[in-house]
C-alpha cells in the first residue's frame, strides 16, 4: 500500500473511519505512516492528532476504542477508509457517530451473533447448542416444522399467532443457515443480485 502523503502540506491524509458491521461512518481523522503503524500494531485506530501534536488512539481516555478490522485506499491513494468494531459510543458528545447519528446494530446481526456463540456451548445450556448437537438434519426439520406452523396460522387472522410463528420460523433459518456454514448477508447477497438484473 502506497500512500501519497505529499498531496497534503502536513503530510497528513484524511482518514475515514465506518463500522465494520453496520457500514456507517463514524469519524474523520489524520494519518502519518507512524498512525498507521501504530494501528496495526495496537489493533486500535490511531490517529495524528493535529491539536495534541501527537498520535492519539481513539479511546484511550474513554475506553471506547475502535478495533482495528481493515485499511484500503481510495483510488488517488491520499484517503483512507478504515473499518473497526467500536467500543461504545464514537463521538465524545455520546453519539455513535460524529454526525450525531446512533449506530445501533440491525438486530438480525446482532441474533445471528448470539446463535454463533451458543453453536458451541454445551447442549444441556442452550436450546441453539441442543440443536447443532443433534445436526443439520434436525435441524432443517426444525425448520420445516416452523414453516408448517406459521402458514397454518397465515389463514387465520390472529395477528399475535402469525407473528410468533413468523419470528420461529426465522429463527430456525438462521440457525439452519449457520449450520451449513452460511448467514443472512449470503442469502441478502442473492437476493440483490437478482434485483439487479
Amino acid at each position: 500500500m502506497i500512500i501519497n502523503f505529499n498531496k497534503y502540506s502536513d503530510g497528513l491524509v484524511p482518514t475515514i473511519v465506518q463500522d465494520a458491521q453496520t457500514r456507517k461512518v463514524l469519524m474523520l481523522g489524520f494519518m502519518n505512516q507512524e498512525a498507521i503503524d501504530a494501528t496495526i500494531a495496537l489493533q486500535k485506530v490511531t490517529f495524528y492528532s493535529r491539536t495534541k501534536n501527537r498520535l492519539w488512539t481513539k479511546g484511550e481516555e474513554s475506553g471506547h476504542f475502535l478495533n482495528f478490522v481493515s485499511m484500503q485506499l481510495d483510488c488517488d491513494q491520499d484517503t483512507i477508509l478504515i473499518q473497526a468494531q467500536p467500543l461504545g459510543p464514537v463521538c465524545h458528545e455520546g453519539t455513535g457517530t460524529c454526525w450525531g447519528e446512533s449506530n445501533d446494530p440491525n438486530f438480525l446481526d446482532i441474533l445471528e451473533k448470539v446463535i454463533a456463540d451458543r453453536k458451541t456451548a454445551a447442549a444441556e445450556s442452550s436450546y441453539v447448542a441442543s440443536l447443532f448437537a443433534k445436526g443439520v438434519n434436525k435441524i432443517a426439520q426444525k425448520v420445516g416444522e416452523e414453516a408448517v406452523e406459521m402458514v397454518i396460522e397465515a389463514k387465520d387472522d390472529n395477528k399475535e399467532l402469525f407473528l410468533n410463528e413468523s419470528a420461529d420460523l426465522l429463527f430456525h433459518y438462521l440457525i439452519l443457515l449457520q449450520a451449513k456454514g452460511y448467514t443472512l448477508k449470503d442469502v441478502v447477497e442473492i437476493l440483490a443480485q437478482r434485483h439487479k438484473k
